[in-house]
């Protein structure tokens, strides 16, 4: 048997529900079940799912992650197994043999900017293919599968139901096709949608190499006047909401979308806590048509093929206010664990630890 193998640490509403009735009965947030529950993670070496797995193994879970990549933590090697989620024979053999209780599929190619849908075969195939084996397996009594608060354009009106889409760029269509074909599975368990927002954290490596590198280097300047609201989540406080998720009961979250965020607050708030901690002072700014002209001329040297941080779709997005509704999740698991100071400090040294070349 398989199963010996996967690790366990030691302990230390909105939507319509829809579908067959859920396996479970539920039983209440705090209710952890006694020894963990047996979790199956597509995506677990990625950003969000190493915290993820973290959490899980530190909660007294067993977990398997079901990745194409390694982990980068070695601790959690003993935990992966790689797949493909496009690898259909593969992947229900590895349902047959672990059994999960539970399935969270974070798996996706979640990268923007994109020529065709046909990119996001592992957001569209690949969750048909995860919902199709978590049907197959009886064990499965809970499935929490990951979308994006992209299936909304940002800025654009806040949405009259959890089906009114306006998506952002062929990704957020990709997880548009991710959410209907989640509805429409009938699976015979409690099922959730989780709309990450904008995370950000340690691992986050196109932070590292983007916003967080150029204030480092004196070459972040931000909007004079920045007005932006918007939903910030840290990874941890993520990982934290998603695992307390597998305990609410099925009353509460069955067929239901939750934004996953901290909060939404103004993105000055969230840019000068980084600038005060890795630059000890207040972040450099511009006023807004500069960087609006800064963007233009970025668009044109990007288009010979010449690289420039600021271009029109990143300016687009630094002055768009894009706040989310996240009382539904506040409400349903309480405020998440980790202030704004905590994981700034965190991801700080992180990124000491990561321009070092500890890559870990």
């Amino acid at each position: 048997m398989m199963t010996n193998h996967f690790a366990a640490a030691k302990r230390g509403p909105e939507g319509a529900t829809g579908g067959p009735e859920p396996r479970e009965a539920g039983g209440g947030v705090a209710s952890a079940a006694a020894g963990g529950m047996r979790v199956l993670l597509t995506g677990g070496s990625g950003f969000i799912g190493t915290a993820l797995v973290e959490r899980l193994l530190a909660c007294g879970h067993k977990v398997l992650n079901v990745d194409i990549q390694a982990p980068e933590i070695p601790a959690q090697s003993p935990c992966w197994r790689e797949c493909s989620i496009l690898d259909v024979e593969r992947l229900n053999e590895l349902f047959a043999e672990f059994q999960p209780e539970a399935v969270v599929h974070l798996a996706a190619n979640a990268a923007v900017l994109a020529r065709s849908l046909d990119d996001y075969r592992c957001n569209t195939e690949g969750t048909a293919n995860v919902l199709a084996a978590c049907r197959k397996t009886p064990s499965v009594k809970r499935v929490i599968v990951t979308s994006t608060q992209h299936v909304r354009e940002p800025g654009s009106e806040r949405a009259k139901h959890d089906s009114d889409y306006k998506p952002y760029m062929y990704y957020g269509e990709s997880k548009v096709i991710t959410e209907q074909l989640t509805r429409d599975a009938e699976l015979p368990c409690t099922w959730t949608i989780i709309r990450p927002t904008t995370i950000w954290g340690p691992r986050h490596k196109s932070q590292a190499e983007g916003f967080l590198r150029l204030m480092l280097e004196g070459k972040y300047f931000h909007p004079s006047v920045d007005p932006v609201l918007r939903s910030y989540g840290y990874v941890k406080n993520t990982a934290w909401q998603i695992e307390r998720m597998l305990h609410a009961s099925a009353e509460e979250i069955h067929g239901h979308v939750f934004y996953v965020a901290d909060g939404n607050m103004q993105q000055r708030e969230w840019v000068e806590a980084f600038a005060e901690r890795l630059t000890g002072r207040k972040v450099k700014t511009l006023p807004g048509f500069f960087i609006h002209a800064l963007a233009w001329m970025g668009d044109a040297l990007n288009a010979v093929g010449l690289s420039f941080p600021m271009y029109s779709a990143r300016y687009r997005n630094l002055v768009t206010s894009n706040p989310v509704p996240v009382e539904p999740v506040l409400q349903l698991l309480g405020r998440p664990p980790y202030t704004l100071e905590q994981g700034v400090g965190e991801t700080a040294e992180w990124l000491k630890s990561y321009r070092n070349g500890h890559h870990g």
